[in-house]
């Protein structure tokens, strides 16, 4: 597969010569055909920073930005096949209950992943079954179950401890409990501490906008973000997310990583066989690295690390993206007195598996507490629908998008289709699953793709 992309894009650069050759041509019948040779290799994989995109840049003055895509893209993987959403949920909910955890814990773990299949949220959902939970599992840093303690209440807040089970049901009884508390009280704010990877974080700023509130959800993870000037990991991707209700059918969902990608992009990558666009990663000499097996090994060695929102120093304001981090760092472990730094690297001092005791913290506003809630919705929904509507980059896709939207759109088309494609790498995950548990080797003798 790897083979016949370089050849695609290698084609695609025989074919830019050819048209640098014909400058003699008019120029506005070069530059239009160099522009859409030039949209034809980014959508296909080729690197921002190649010849032929800089020939473009520098003489036909061609945009960079890929042509018709939107904030999330579904890339097309020679061999994948498209599975039922209730075929892979119910898939995921026996391999946690194959896994030791109990039915209902099991269910929501299933839902909160299923759910970023279905907006398109390719790296957080059957993408992580095996690596981030179940391999966790049975390498024993992870339970399958652990009762969930609320340590310290009052009417509007509450400390969680989670004990090291599933962050996947930790994360909804959370935010449940922020809700119940703000519709009392008008707020609630709840912390938790050793609990473990939660899926989305706009899964749980979504159920507080189901609820009429506005959500406020973030966690830490293992140390990847280098500091500003730094090349070192120091924090986790650390999602910054914010969930506002709206009168139109999705509601605003700002749910992205205090990074310019989160660990799993990259893996993403790997599985496409494409390298990683630079300007993402950087190394401990400080370079900025592309290739995306290389960094994989490491980051887990310590030796890359992702660059903040903005990149790496401060030229295009790296250095907000890294306070960003640092803040809900600092939440996710100052009220929880948590671990952070090499604690949560995944490993000891043997390089053996350690678990990782994560925090998290979830609000909720109920807007009711404040002002009328269809007001509030409608004034939001006119807002967005306005800056939709304001004027539009020439060179970009023709749209504009507000935070959500994308996630909404994918969803109505994955669920018009039935399915998500699943990508070799995945189906082979599956089959792997399928031998490490019995239980799964009973129930599923054949895949559906098989």
């Amino acid at each position: 597969m790897k083979r016949k992309h370089e050849d695609g894009l290698q084609e695609l650069r025989k074919r830019a010569g050819e048209l640098v050759a014909s400058a003699s041509l008019e120029n506005g019948t070069v530059k239009d055909s160099y522009k859409k040779l030039i949209a034809e290799f980014l959508e296909a994989g080729g690197p921002p920073d190649d010849v032929i995109v800089k020939i473009g840049q520098q003489f036909f003055g061609c945009p960079v930005a890929k042509a018709n895509q939107g904030p999330l893209q579904a890339m097309h993987v020679e061999g994948a096949k498209r599975l039922d959403f209730d075929y892979l949920e119910k898939f995921m909910v026996d391999c946690f209950l194959a896994a030791g955890c109990p039915e209902k814990e099991s269910k929501i773990s299933a839902s909160v992943l299923i759910e970023a299949d279905k907006r398109g949220i390719d790296s957080h959902g059957i993408g992580r079954l095996k690596t981030i939970y179940l391999d966790r599992i049975k390498n024993g840093i992870l339970k399958p179950y652990a009762p969930i303690e609320i340590v310290k209440e009052t009417a509007t807040t509450a400390m969680v401890d989670a004990n090291m089970g599933m962050g996947l049901y930790v994360g909804p009884y959370c935010m449940e409990l922020a809700i119940a508390k703000a519709k009392k009280s008008g707020l609630g704010f709840v912390a938790c501490r050793n609990s473990t990877h939660y899926g989305i974080a706009g899964y749980y700023t979504s159920m507080a906008c189901e609820k009429g509130c506005v959500g406020f959800a973030g966690t830490n993870a293992r140390p990847s973000i280098a500091p500003t000037f730094g090349v070192e990991p120091c924090m986790g991707t650390n999602p910054l997310c914010f969930g506002i209700p709206t009168d139109e059918p999705f509601p605003f969902v700002i749910d992205c990583a205090t990074s310019i990608c989160q660990r799993g992009k990259v893996e993403k990558y790997a599985r496409l066989g494409l390298p990683t666009p630079k300007g993402m990663v950087i190394d401990k000499n400080g370079e900025e690295r592309t290739d995306t097996e290389g960094i994989l090994k490491g980051m887990v060695k310590g030796e890359c690390a992702l660059c903040p929102i903005g990149g790496v120093g401060d030229e295009l304001g790296g250095y907000k993206g890294y306070s960003w981090s640092v803040v809900v760092e600092l939440l996710s472990i100052a009220f929880q007195n948590g671990d952070f730094g090499e604690k949560l690297t995944g490993v000891d001092a043997q390089g053996k598996p350690a678990p990782m005791s994560l925090g998290h913290f979830f609000l909720a506003i109920d807007v009711e507490a404040i002002c009328d809630l269809e007001v509030f919705k409608k004034k939001s929904g006119d807002f967005l629908r306005w800056v939709r509507s304001t004027g539009k980059d020439p060179n970009g896709p023709g749209r504009i998008w507000t935070a959500g939207e994308a996630e909404n759109d994918f969803r109505q088309k994955r669920m018009s289709e039935g399915g998500v494609m699943v990508p070799p790498a995945l189906l082979k995950e599956m089959t792997m699953l399928r031998e490490d548990l019995p239980a799964i080797k009973e129930k599923y003798p054949k895949f559906c793709f098989e």
